[in-house]
């Protein structure tokens, strides 16, 4: 399930995200001590709340979401969090750009602009995996919160080194995001799928195969490419840590593939401006 960022009333949370100090960047990252604890209720703040509901998405999902289930965590009715944040849509706006805060932009750019890019690459993508909810949240509409820009403004100083014209530049952001952000997508939904259906990603495509086998008995004759592609990369292995290293191993050869094109235009670049 998809949602859509910037629902709720544009000026208050746009306030709430760049005027408020509890959202200035200086706090920790999210974390389990947002949890509410035993004992006398907690005070209530934007950034309690914000972070109680984080904890609640990275537990079970945006669904499991809504202001009635952060109050409850927090001992407290839905009506007393309107106090501090107007209703759901700006609620989820502040937690998607909250969460970011946690991504580092201190990349050391000494090993140069491609050993920069690919560690800004891997802690985005483990972002990702530790809060798969942020990928339910669309970015075809960003928040345009500080934290989210953040993310932006590093990888664009990252690449600065590599000089490319600005219509390249573009492009290769949009790549990059969308490889990380693809390539995380579907490890966390099959993390999700095996925990949803009680069913194990081995018992899936071994019932599967099975089971084409003898509906399509020629499918290797009519997909001949697929098949050799599919067999390529059987180990025989077919552990959950074996589908997990898979994975992993089609993320770092993507993205070196990714960068091989990056160093192609800086190339191009490099003659056209001779």
């Amino acid at each position: 399930m998809n949602v859509f960022a910037g629902q709720g009333d544009a000026a208050r949370v746009m306030t709430l995200l760049w005027a408020s100090p509890e959202h200035d960047g200086e706090h920790p990252a999210p974390g389990p001590k947002a949890a509410a604890r035993p004992g006398p209720k907690q005070g209530l703040s934007v950034d309690v709340i914000v972070r109680t509901a984080i904890q609640i998405a990275d537990e079970g999902g945006i669904t499991a979401l809504s202001m009635r289930s952060v109050g409850e965590r927090l001992g407290r009715s839905s009506m007393a969090l309107y106090t501090y944040i107007p209703g759901k849509g700006e609620l989820l706006d502040l937690m998607y750009d909250t969460a970011h805060a946690e991504l580092d932009s201190g990349h050391d750019p000494a090993g140069g602009w491609r050993a920069a890019i690919t560690s800004w690459a891997y802690r985005l993508r483990a972002f990702y995996l530790r809060h798969p909810w942020v990928l339910q949240v669309s970015y075809a509409r960003p928040v345009l919160g500080p934290h989210e820009q953040a993310v932006l403004e590093t990888v664009l100083r990252l690449l600065d080194e590599a000089r490319l014209p600005a219509p390249t530049l573009r492009s290769v952001v949009s790549a990059l995001f969308h490889f990380i952000r693809g390539t995380a997508q579907t490890a966390a939904e099959s993390r999700q799928a095996a925990e949803a259906t009680g069913t194990t990603d081995q018992e899936w495509w071994s019932g599967r195969a099975a089971l084409l086998a003898a509906v399509a008995p020629d499918f290797a004759e009519r997909f001949p490419h697929s098949v050799r592609l599919s067999r390529s990369g059987q180990s025989g292995d077919t552990s959950p840590e074996r589908f997990e290293m898979e994975a992993d191993d089609a993320f770092a050869e993507g993205l070196d593939l990714l960068l091989d094109g990056v160093e192609a235009a800086r190339a191009r670049a490099a003659v056209s401006d001779r």
